[in-house]
């Protein structure tokens, strides 16, 4: 078999240390004004996604973590006053803040229902006879608005930034494509300029051009698998609440509805 001598296929003056190291710099350095525009968009759209990945990553790992911990604690203990005090540590709960609201909302309840002598027996006890069926109503309805706007909230906040990552995601691989598609113009505006059209020439040109269409790729692709596993851990803790607004209904139905009597001071 005929061997062929690899030094004889590498140019003269070759080095891999440089077109490792050098090339793509250099390429950078000798793109046209637009598509070094277009990677300084592009390099911004990457470092604001990173940014977010990074914030957004850290938010929702202790929103799971200090939900996890509320949900043992809320279902293992009955002293709703109790809960409210240990949830006023968990911050970064969105079931947490739900409670809370709830729990602010129930005791503004109370407190103006307190003051309606049909509300409050002679003996000071708070029972189910003495929440007259229309309080009942009331208060309910005023729960589930307190639940549902502090869930909303909380979604909004969980969902804060996700846009920017879908507009990365979305547009970047068509930034980056108009920076390649504005260089390769630029390429052969110049070859029709210089006359010439061999390989030497317009090569280098277009490896500048496509550049951008590599940048575009690098910001879309962390943005879009960025995007998809937020929306997916927001979904979850989104059906959390949801779940815990059903039980925090029931709960105050089943503590403070359905007992004999309950003394005020309780809550």
């Amino acid at each position: 078999m005929m061997s062929i001598p690899i030094a004889g296929l590498i140019p003269a003056g070759f080095s891999f240390d440089s077109a490792l190291n050098g090339d793509i710099v250099q390429m950078i350095l000798h793109a046209g004004t637009m598509v070094k525009f277009v990677l300084l968009i592009l390099f911004l759209f990457s470092i604001g996604t990173w940014a977010i990945i990074f914030l957004k990553f850290r938010l929702l790992r202790k929103a799971r973590d200090e939900t996890e911990d509320f949900l043992e604690l809320f279902y293992e203990s009955r002293d709703i006053k109790k809960i409210y005090r240990s949830s006023q540590s968990l911050k970064y709960s969105p079931v947490g803040r739900l409670f809370r609201a709830g729990y602010a909302e129930f005791t503004r309840f109370r407190k103006i229902q307190g003051n309606d002598p049909d509300f409050v027996s002679q003996n000071g006890a708070v029972g189910q006879s003495d929440y007259p069926l229309r309080s009942q109503q009331t208060l309910m309805d005023n729960l589930e608005r307190a639940l549902r706007k502090a869930g909303i909230d909380q979604n909004k906040r969980l969902e804060k930034a996700l846009g920017f990552l879908a507009t990365t995601g979305n547009t970047a691989p068509f930034i980056g494509l108009f920076g390649t598609v504005w260089g390769i113009m630029d390429t052969f505006h110049s070859i029709g300029l210089k006359g010439s059209a061999n390989l030497a020439v317009v090569a280098p040109g277009i490896s500048e051009a496509l550049i951008a269409t590599a940048a575009g790729l690098a910001a879309a692709i962390p943005a879009v698998v960025a995007f998809n596993y937020f929306t997916q851990r927001i979904s979850s803790l989104r059906a959390e609440m949801d779940i815990f607004a059903s039980d925090f209904l029931s709960m105050v139905v089943r503590q403070f509805f359905k007992q004999p009597s309950l003394r005020k001071g309780t809550l």
